[in-house]
């Protein structure tokens, strides 16, 4: 029996050794890496120890708090617009009174712009909204709705809005087919009866839906959350990499990637990191405890 246990540690062993050499030795190197002033010249035994000075200027960057502020925008209008499409629809294909057909299509034409590579998504709106040929400003000038083009990726505004719509269209099929799923999980018995008793869509949507559709809610929202806070890529290939215009699209982790791959400043960017992974513990614990405080009573 001794000489069977010990020959099961054969068995686990490459993925211990996979997951301390690729999970865990990164994780203590980065935080190593935190408290020094790293520049990526040299080795690392060369870098100066600055204990949690790193930390104290995180704290007071104004540039870390507007790229803060970036990102909630952004993922904040994405969020709840990504939430009304993907709600309403899964509402929509799940109610049996209209008993829809052709979900299974509906379910992978909805999340085909999810598997679509973020350069082509990037490409194909950098065209789109095209300052002087972009196919939006020609069809509102046709339209008549605006009288010159707009330069949509050279206001702040817009071009938030515009990463936050892009954001919305590529990840509404993926909340669509999971909120579908949480809902198709829910008896048919309790609508059928609130049907009977004479209840509205509303009443059946806020006493029978919502309720049921809690976890899965807090799982959706929990995960866009981590997502939404670690936007990247879009804001990167749409502008000039460093958040333009006037900043407005410089987020948390592009204000990491310049500071330590533009700037060679890795010990400010591990402290970002670091920063980054707080700040989603504590917007996920926060979400958590709110969606599942207990009632007073």
């Amino acid at each position: 029996m001794e000489k069977t246990n010990r020959r099961a540690y054969l068995f686990i062993a490459p993925f211990v050794i996979v997951f301390l050499v690729f999970n865990i030795y990164p994780i203590l190197l980065t935080f190593y890496y935190s408290l020094t002033n790293y520049s990526g010249m040299g080795g690392i035994a060369n870098a100066e120890f600055v204990g949690f000075g790193n930390y104290i200027r995180l704290v007071t960057d104004s540039y870390f708090f507007e790229a803060f502020g970036n990102t909630l925008k952004i993922w904040g209008f994405n969020f709840v617009v990504q939430m009304m499409i993907a709600l309403g629809l899964a509402l929509l294909f799940s109610d049996i009174r209209l008993k829809l057909k052709g979900v299974g299509l509906f379910r992978a034409l909805f999340y085909l712009p999810n598997i679509i590579t973020i350069a082509s998504v990037a490409l194909l709106f950098n065209i789109l909204l095209d300052w002087n040929h972009g196919a939006l400003n020609q069809m509102l000038l046709s339209l008549g709705i605006i009288d010159s083009p707009i330069n949509w990726l050279n206001s702040p505004v817009y071009a938030q809005s515009a990463v936050a719509l892009i954001g919305a269209w590529m990840w509404f099929g993926n909340s669509f087919i999971i909120l579908l799923a949480g809902i198709s999980g829910i008896s048919r018995d309790y609508y059928e009866a609130a049907y009977i008793d004479g209840a509205s869509w509303w009443q059946s949507f806020t006493n029978i839906t919502l309720p049921q559709l809690k976890p899965i809610l807090l799982y959706v929202l929990i995960t866009s959350i981590i997502g939404g806070l670690q936007l990247f890529d879009l804001p990167m290939l749409l502008t000039d990499t460093r958040g333009a215009p006037q900043g407005s699209l410089n987020t948390m982790v592009l204000y990491l990637y310049n500071q330590a791959f533009k700037y060679n400043n890795f010990g400010y960017g591990a402290t970002l990191a670091y920063g980054l992974f707080i700040i989603t513990v504590i917007f996920s614990a926060v979400t958590f405890r709110t969606m599942y405080r207990k009632e007073v009573k």
